[in-house]
């Protein structure tokens, strides 16, 4: 269908097939209801926010400029009506997410960010997260079964995030599983670590990085309890891997591909349940460069190495066809198959002239046996299709005899998993059969008595705070029924003892900039870690120390008052037996500043030296910023120096001008020099030792400013400058003078 306008984005609704929104280059949303014949016009500046969010229960979200706020509004009368606004505040660019029930966006005012959500289309309230949660990146991760998994990124954290689990409104939220890997990727793109494992609810695997050392571990019951992959005892050539926990383990890389027609790194897929095929090694921890395949047919229990290199995988008839293809930049014509989940494999070209792949696509439907490799032969060709059909492998459909079954059970051998006992169907091995489209994979299942383990700890401190007091809910999706009920009561548990961390202190007002003699409020915060047993060494720097315990839990400010200016340097410790954190902070004790005097000479020459100095009352030596402006030029140069050393290139009049900012005061003054192409400068010096014969005595600066000034005006009939005697204060024992004349002074001795 032509269009008239240029398509950036088209987004297909997830139901009603002939519904489609269309985002241009132009920042403009039409919207079509007969798969692209006519269009509407639906809002004129919208954001590409959209992109997530689109056509569910017949409404149409989306973020408009300016100010970037949220609307709503019916896509059939979205250009004629007035938008709703259900959040009345301006939001974050590219924030929008709508995802199964739950819509959730970010706003950021005074440089602190607030993430909020919206259950089925109710008001947005704020996202709660734990009390010492600082979230500086937060990522949706999964959204399925009234529950939200969000990646939240800590305030010290780098290179990895905290998993968290919501309840059903996706408001409150408990931490599941601490320091998940993190990969930045360009255009701020963030990878998390973490795979929803398909196929078999509840189940995910991530990667967790601590000191450096990458691990991966499992979850059955949506990150209550976390173990790591028992790794096989031997490996694709019958071979011991001398490979036994607790040292070693089996590890994966969890990456998606940048290309989206091969698979990641780890493979599911929902119509083949327990079926895990991924790229990883056996040890201690997970190697970037090792990329060996392996296999489970039992979603996690046993696994089996089928390959030394990482291969593109392809499940076909509900996995009954396992088809795989080398990653490789060279080209190829052999891909591999296995009809046994992976215990044997056979090889087959799907080509004569080995091509690049560029990916692997089935046909629609779980069903299918049919695949088409598609590539290249060389970067300048075009695309070469090859269809491969392995419908004529199997000569039959498979009845119920070809089938047994296998048992859902974690790694600890519990049957009953999410509050249940499941089996599911699997092909013989022995059976050569298409399993077809009314195959189904789950055989029984059969609901268990409660237990303590279908239980989830939402935590909070206690009153004393010594204690944590544990609100249990069953989890998520959890259909146990019966048994054990932890839900009717608050358990408290005593609170392991932990290392401070996130200690910080600060000045009441966030300044650090205080004057003599001003009362000062310190305060002390910490973030994470035990707070009642923990002592707190404070020293303000000018000979004040003190210990404090219980600093963090009363909120007791410190209060001080520095006496003399100067850098005050406050160190704080906090330490208990399981650790200690440190911080400091450098306070500046100042007076306001009251004179500030620009000294200039009024004439100079081109590309002749001059010095601007900055007379400054108070002094305030090493606290004082000074700024100076030379002519039209808006970037100032910055000193610590009260003066400066410069030159000019060009004749004529150059305004000069120094701020100078120390604490809350600043003050400024300003000179015009006039710059001229012919000029001589002769310099006048003091022996050194005239101050020394007066000493205390400020007449003999009068006296010679009377000499020099008497002295010019007899050699030179145009007076050009005047010492005036003021000038000359007892302040200024050396006093660089300079004489203008257009004659030489030879020799000017004075004498008291």
């Amino acid at each position: 269908q032509l269009i008239t306008f240029f398509v950036e984005t088209l987004i297909f609704h997830p139901k009603e097939e002939d519904k489609v929104v269309a985002y241009t280059k132009e920042s403009k949303v039409y919207l079509s209801t007969d798969l692209g014949k006519k269009w509407t016009l639906l809002q004129e500046r919208a954001t590409k926010d959209l992109t997530n969010a689109f056509l569910q229960h017949n409404r149409f979200w989306s973020l408009f400029s300016p100010g970037f706020r949220y609307v709503t509004c019916q896509s059939q009368n979205c250009s004629d009506r007035t938008p709703t606004i259900p959040f009345a505040s301006s939001i974050d660019h590219n924030s929008l997410t709508v995802q199964d029930d739950y819509i959730f966006f970010k706003a950021t005012t005074a440089n602190r960010t607030k993430y909020y959500v919206s259950y089925r289309r109710n008001e947005f309230v704020l996202m709660k997260l734990p009390k010492y949660a600082l979230p500086k990146d937060l990522q949706i991760i999964s959204t399925d079964e009234n529950e939200v998994f969000v990646a939240v990124q800590e305030w010290y954290q780098t290179d990895t995030y905290n998993l968290y689990q919501s309840d059903p409104q996706g408001v409150y939220y408990s931490i599941v599983l601490e320091n998940v890997r993190s990969t930045k990727q360009p255009e701020e793109n963030v990878l998390i670590d973490i795979l929803e494992v398909r196929g078999v609810k509840g189940v995910f695997l991530a990667n967790q990085k601590i000191d450096g050392k990458v691990t991966t571990l499992i979850t059955y019951n949506k990150g209550r309890d976390w173990d790591y992959l028992t790794p096989p005892a031997i490996d694709m050539n019958g071979k011991p891997t001398n490979c036994k926990p607790p040292d070693c383990h089996l590890h994966l890389h969890l990456r998606w591909a940048d290309n989206p027609y091969v698979s990641g790194t780890v493979h599911t897929k929902d119509t083949a349940p327990g079926l895990i095929m991924g790229a990883g090694n056996l040890g201690s921890q997970l190697v970037e460069y090792k990329e060996e395949m392996y296999i489970t047919s039992d979603c996690g229990n046993t696994w089996r190495q089928v390959f030394e290199e990482e291969h593109h995988i392809l499940y076909l008839d509900h996995g009954g066809v396992i088809v795989a293809i080398k990653d490789t930049s060279i080209p190829l014509k052999i891909l591999k198959f296995s009809i046994d989940e992976g215990h044997t494999w056979s090889t087959h070209n799907f080509t004569s002239t080995s091509v690049f792949v560029d990916g692997l696509l089935s046909e629609p439907g779980d069903e299918t046996l049919v695949m088409t490799v598609f590539g290249h032969i060389s970067f300048r060709s075009d695309w070469e299709l090859v269809k491969v059909d392995f419908r004529p492998s199997f000569p039959r459909q498979c009845t119920e005899d070809d089938y047994d079954y296998w048992n859902l059970t974690n790694l600890q051998g519990n049957h009953c998993i999410m509050g249940q006992q499941r089996s599911f169907r699997k092909r013989k091995t022995t059976s050569w059969c298409i399993k077809g489209q009314s195959f189904t994979s789950v055989l029984t299942s059969s609901v268990c008595k409660c237990s303590s383990s279908d239980f989830f700890c939402h935590s909070s401190l206690c009153k004393n705070l010594s204690l944590i007091c544990c609100r249990y809910r069953k989890v998520v999706s959890n259909v146990c029924e019966g048994g054990v009920d932890l839900q009717r009561y608050v358990f408290q548990h005593q609170c392991p003892l932990t290392a401070p961390r996130g200690l910080r202190v600060s000045i009441k007002g966030e300044t650090v900039a205080v004057k003599p003699g001003e009362d000062v409020t310190f305060v002390v915060r910490q973030e994470q870690g035990d707070v009642v047993n923990t002592k707190y060494l404070v020293d303000l720097g000018d000979g004040f120390k003190a210990v404090y315990v219980n600093l963090t839990v009363t909120g007791e400010p410190i209060r001080h008052r520095y006496e003399n200016p100067g850098i005050y340097r406050v160190f704080v410790k906090a330490e208990n037996a399981a650790g200690h954190e440190e911080t400091v902070l450098f306070v500046q004790v100042n007076s306001p500043l009251r004179a500030l005097h620009l000294e200039v000479v009024p004439v100079i020459g081109v590309n002749q030296e001059v010095n601007l100095t900055a007379i400054l009352l108070p002094q305030n030596p090493n606290l004082t910023v000074f700024y100076w402006w030379i002519g039209n030029n808006l970037q100032p140069l910055l000193s610590l120096d009260n003066f400066l050393v410069t030159q000019f290139s060009e004749t004529g009049e150059v305004r000069v001008t120094v701020q100078a900012s120390c604490g809350n005061s600043m003050l400024q003054d300003s000179k015009v020099i006039r710059v001229l192409d012919q000029f001589q400068v002769l310099p006048l010096k003091f022996t050194k030792h005239l101050d020394m014969y007066n000493p205390n005595i400020p007449e003999w600066r009068e006296d010679i400013g009377l000499v020099v000034t008497r002295l010019l005006s007899e050699v030179s009939p145009l007076k050009v400058l005047d010492l005036t005697p003021s000038l000359l204060t007892q302040n200024l024992l050396l006093l660089p003078l300079t004489i203008y004349s257009s004659m030489s002074i030879k020799d000017l001795l004075c004498d008291r």
